[in-house]
């Protein structure tokens, strides 16, 4: 008899001792970026959901917008690729504004409906429950360093809830050492409190050999010539690309620049450059690139060129290089630490320099074939599979 008590306490034991070690978290992402069309910001939350969903299906989350999903049809859109489980909830909660939607709105939902963990990047929520931890993501500090090429409204609310936010967060993640280093050093944020976690790349996507047939539909789609120099990411004034434009000066070869020329803080000295050259038929806007395009277009190009004067991690270069296209980039910020052997660099403020690199790779072919395969190697370090999984352990760090 008493051994048969014994056998059920340990039972007993046994089975309280394991579902205290798979305690289920409630984790809330901000995934208001969604669908915005917002390149790098953007893609970091897509890819940390999209592999959290691929890997997780133990925990609970709450995936908060402030866009009707049934309403919105590029939100819905970019959802259904997300490939969610059954333990992944879009939460929908209105506001008329975002400051609104941080300030009560998103607080008000999670007093309700408690989680243990929330994430979002740059300004946190306002009055969160004490027991949640705040999860921050910053990709970098530009604002600091180039105030002028933002709004004051917006530079006023970055720097005034910026380093409050920095103050709630329970872990801080940094896209790359460059950025951590920023952050410790501008915001005086103890080292322990902020981990790198660089952002990655979908090797297999951008890697992978596409059919002559599907380039051409590509080339015909966006009505590219045969030869051409690639830019792709944001207009703003921080990238640069009246340098590049200047650059052109010595190159004779067409440049592609795509991005949104209508979206928020387009750089007017873009089309001053062109104006000023006469480059008219010599730069190319193909508009927005569609995500699945993205790969074939890095594959025609015969040098991707960055000349961005600051970036936090810098995605558009390691996709480039994923894809086997030879790159030319800014030496600013980030971008060696992130780009290592794999790429050419030139400083950002010397558009001759750029030419002379962008000319080196156009006629070296022993040059261009070693920068392929350098980097393709040095892209292979940097996956969304690694980025979500380190994403996590902190979650889970944070809920022992």
């Amino acid at each position: 008899m008493r051994a048969s008590v014994r056998l059920c306490r340990r039972i007993a034991y046994s089975q309280n001792h394991f579902f205290a070690s798979v305690e289920i978290m409630r984790i809330g992402i901000d995934i208001r970026l969604i669908g915005k069309k917002q390149t790098g910001s953007e893609a970091v939350f897509f890819n940390l959901v999209k592999n959290l969903a691929g890997t997780d299906g133990k925990n609970q989350y709450l995936l908060f917008t402030d866009h009707n999903p049934e309403k919105d049809g590029d939100l819905k859109d970019e959802i259904n690729k997300l490939n969610l489980r059954n333990n992944f909830k879009i939460v929908f909660i209105n506001a008329p504004n975002r400051f609104w939607w941080n300030l009560w709105a998103l607080p008000a939902y999670v007093r309700k409906n408690p989680v243990d963990v929330f994430h979002t990047q740059y300004i946190a929520p306002f009055w969160l429950p004490k027991n949640v931890k705040l999860v921050l993501t910053i990709h970098d500090i530009s604002f600091i360093f180039f105030p002028q090429f933002i709004k004051k409204s917006d530079l006023f609310f970055l720097k005034t809830l910026i380093p409050r936010s920095l103050r709630m967060a329970a872990k801080i993640i940094a896209v790359s050492q460059f950025t951590k280093d920023e952050i410790e050093r501008y915001y005086q944020i103890p080292t322990e409190k902020v981990a790198v976690i660089p952002n990655g790349v979908d090797f297999e996507l951008f890697n992978k050999n596409i059919a002559q047939n599907k380039l051409g539909e590509i080339k015909k789609k966006y009505n590219l010539p045969e030869k051409f120099l690639l830019y792709i990411g944001t207009l703003q004034p921080r990238k640069n690309i009246p340098v590049l434009i200047e650059a052109m000066k010595s190159l004779n070869i067409p440049l592609i620049i795509a991005g949104n020329r209508k979206a928020h803080n387009f750089d007017q000295k873009i089309d001053e450059a062109i104006e000023k050259f006469d480059f008219a038929g010599k730069i190319i806007f193909p508009g927005w690139i569609d995500e699945e395009d993205k790969p074939a277009l890095y594959k025609l190009a015969d040098c991707f060129v960055f000349p961005s004067l600051y970036e936090g991690f810098g995605i558009p270069i390691v996709e480039a290089m994923a894809a086997g296209t030879p790159v030319v980039s800014s030496s600013s910020s980030c971008l060696p630490e992130i780009g290592g052997d794999g790429a050419l660099f030139a400083d950002p403020k010397k558009p001759e320099e750029f030419a002379q690199k962008i000319q080196q790779i156009l006629l070296d072919e022993n040059l261009r074939d070693s920068l392929i395969k350098k980097g393709v190697e040095v892209t292979k370090k940097y996956t969304w599979q690694k980025n979500a999984k380190k994403t996590l352990a902190i979650y889970e760090s944070l809920t022992r």
